[in-house]
């Protein structure tokens, strides 16, 4: 009887825990990259672009820098401009024609949310400042913009950091904005990164720590999320982070995902969000990229070293400068995961 003690401890001693070990993701090399961001310690976040059909090279890439406020970059990485601002997190912007328009999670008051809305100069390289708008109680993280395509109504959807997610309609009718919270929905745990898909209405969000999820972006439809995408170790590895889409067709194409725990991004092939490859940036005459945060990623052509498109990534570590974005092709993305 005085064994069983050694032997159940022996045992013990015996057992293994099995570690998911992530899917190797081939290395692709950044094209270039951006002057740092002015202020150190995790500053730079998330990237959105604009594309200028009538002149590539003069296309726009804008980043922010969470401690100071936000960048307009070159193509070839140059900051054009720089507009202070407290804490500025995600961005996104849309181009209504007359005018773009860009949209930033504002995270100044952290107990309550607001977004801070923009116009793109582009001649100038430069954001205008619209204001600053409250839109509910809680930290402000993630955000995303929706223009919905039967009436060109533009919403934006704010991620707050315990996981719930704020829709506000923009009205840029008047003299000044006026954005108004129209539904919440929630998730579990904190999420931040969103992206929505014009052509289909659907929104993607990131619950770093558990998974990808799906909402109907309308107003009007029920608040219930889907799951898509689980952070399985393998595939996907906490924390998910920013969300990008590569649009094709009707309803094809890839919707892209920051693994952030492992330094590489993670593709979903639409519509039925199914497993399509990974990879890392990394391998070239610039450094690659690991801690990322925020991405971005616009088809289309941008000129001879992105004809297909440019995808946009936050660096965690840019020593011994501080953080910036790196920019790659899209058309070495494709070629280094065999897409069509």
């Amino acid at each position: 009887m005085r064994m069983l003690p050694f032997i159940a401890i022996l045992l013990a001693g015996c057992a293994t825990t099995s570690t998911p070990v992530a899917v190797e993701a081939p290395m692709v090399a950044a094209t270039a990259e951006t002057d740092p961001v002015d202020t150190a310690a995790d500053a730079a976040d998330d990237p959105a672009i604009w594309r200028d059909a009538g002149d590539l090279a003069k296309s726009l890439v804008i980043g922010t820098d969470k401690k100071a406020g936000i960048h307009v970059y070159s193509l070839t990485g140059k900051r054009l401009s720089f507009t202070p601002a407290a804490r500025l997190n995600n961005v996104d912007l849309r181009d209504l024609g007359t005018r773009v328009i860009a949209a930033a999670s504002d995270r100044a008051d952290i107990a309550t949310a607001h977004v801070s809305l923009f116009t793109l100069d582009t001649a100038a390289a430069k954001l205008v400042p619209l204001g600053r708008f409250p839109v509910g109680p809680g930290e402000a993280y993630g955000m995303c913009l929706w223009t919905r395509a039967r009436d060109h109504a533009l919403f934006g959807f704010v991620v707050l950091k315990d996981g719930r997610i704020d829709q506000v309609a923009i009205d840029l009718s008047g003299a000044s904005p006026k954005v108004t919270t129209v539904r919440s929905m929630k998730l579990g745990t904190q999420s931040e990164g969103c992206v929505v898909d014009d052509r289909t209405g659907q929104l993607y969000v990131a619950e770093e720590d558990v998974g990808l999820w799906r909402f109907d972006a309308d107003p009007s439809a029920p608040v219930t999320a889907t799951a898509i995408a689980k952070v399985d170790g393998k595939t996907l590895v906490a924390d998910a982070e920013g969300l990008a889409l590569a649009p094709s067709g009707r309803n094809g194409g890839y919707l892209v995902v920051s693994s952030q725990g492992d330094n590489a991004y993670t593709l979903y092939r639409l519509p039925g969000v199914t497993y399509a490859g990974r990879f890392r940036i990394g391998g070239g005459a610039i450094d690659g990229t690991s801690d990322t945060d925020g991405i971005e990623l616009m088809l289309g052509n941008f000129g001879p070293a992105y004809p297909q498109g440019l995808f946009v990534a936050q660096d965690g570590d840019n020593a011994p400068a501080t953080q910036n974005f790196k920019y790659v092709s899209w058309a070495s993305v494709k070629r280094a995961l065999k897409l069509r």
